[in-house]
């Protein structure tokens, strides 16, 4: 990539970070936004900016109407017409266990100026514990201001199934952000995964959501069950940075289950509560796995498509109308046509406790 890089092209930047970079008290909501941006932000972010006035997106972000819908769950609206308008369409998946297709788009394909940082952890000798070096791109049909792509080794052309390697590795980037709202998500195939290529999506939402700090139902010493949001999720949890290894195994053992019950899944990982709720200890990440019917191909006439962000009640619509009718009893409706009966959802809470 780099022999076809214009004169003028951006670089790619090497950003090399260890334990000191971890902030493990992020800035809390009420604090002014930017006040105090971390390392790993004032470089995404700078770098994503100098991608968006090289026109390197597929449209340029404007304004983007928010309002939290009326209702118990404080579900956030936002309206984002381009989106809708001008991204590439979905790739079409078939099958939860679909192959890598090199002649489909892949993140191979990205060009030089797209990519931003190439996060590498220091010191750290590859294995199967170690976090998977991740390159760091912009979406090119954003949601927010920041929205990027890690690609954990684009070239080894690995299907969209999730790995403990690569979630260590979001899970790492989550903590080097000191943005209350800055979250790693993943869309499993079946879950409105719109590339078959191994990519998680970082993204810094706009507002406080309750799965952030809701209390959730221990189900084993791993794991519990949160109904906070419109659908309920499997939680996992990590105080700080050595528990990140053991979560990301436990998260990708459960994925695994699920995709081995014909189950699709959707993942986000944010800063929260511990499970018991909010404590004086502080907050950790949350790691949120939805378990869900799979959805193959756009719904038609759908307000927005149900994936991760929709999951846990921030919702992108891309047509005004829909924006400005939505109630939160529709957008519940909507998510949970594709979620599990609750008999079912307790009987696979069962079973992965079991399994971790």
């Amino acid at each position: 990539a780099a022999a076809s890089e214009e004169p003028d092209e951006p670089s790619l930047e090497e950003f090399v970070y260890g334990e000191e970079d971890f902030v493990l008290q992020g800035a809390g909501w009420g604090a002014e936004p930017g006040s105090a941006p971390s390392r790993f932000d004032r470089a995404l972010l700078e770098g994503w900016d100098d991608r968006m006035e090289r026109g390197l997106f597929r449209y340029r972000l404007g304004p983007l109407p928010t309002r939290v819908l009326p209702g118990a769950m404080r579900l956030v609206a936002q309206l984002n017409v381009q989106r809708g308008t001008e991204r590439r369409p979905p790739q079409p998946v078939r099958s939860l266990r679909q192959p890598f297709d090199p002649a489909a788009f892949n993140f191979t394909r990205l060009r030089p100026g797209e990519l931003l940082l190439r996060l590498r952890r220091a010191g750290d000798a590859p294995g199967p514990a170690a976090p998977e070096p991740l390159l760091v791109a912009i979406n090119a049909s954003p949601l927010q201001r920041g929205h990027v792509l890690l690609l954990p080794a684009p070239a080894r052309r690995l299907p969209q199934a999730l790995t403990a390697p690569a979630l260590r590795g979001g899970l790492e980037a989550a903590l080097l952000s000191a943005h209350p709202g800055f979250c790693v998500g993943f869309n499993g195939l079946g879950g409105c995964a719109s590339v078959n290529h191994l990519h998680l999506h970082g993204l810094y939402l706009p507002r406080p959501l309750p799965v952030e700090a809701a209390p959730a139902q221990p189900l084993c010493p791993r794991l519990g069950v949160l109904r906070a949001g419109p659908a309920p999720a499997f939680l996992f949890y990590a105080a700080g940075p050595a528990e990140l290894g053991p979560l990301a195994r436990d998260v990708c053992r459960a994925a695994a289950h699920l995709t081995d019950t014909g189950l699709a899944y959707n993942v986000l990982a944010t800063r929260g509560d511990p499970p018991e709720g909010p404590a004086g200890a502080g907050r950790g990440l949350r790691v949120l796995l939805w378990a869900r019917q799979p959805s193959f191909g756009a719904k038609n006439g759908a307000a927005f498509n149900v994936a991760l962000c929709e999951l846990a009640g921030y919702l992108p619509v891309a047509a005004e109308p829909a924006f400005r009718d939505l109630t939160e009893t529709g957008a519940v409706r909507a998510i949970r046509e594709h979620l599990l009966p609750e008999p079912q959802l307790l009987r696979l809470g069962e079973d992965l406790a079991r399994l971790l």
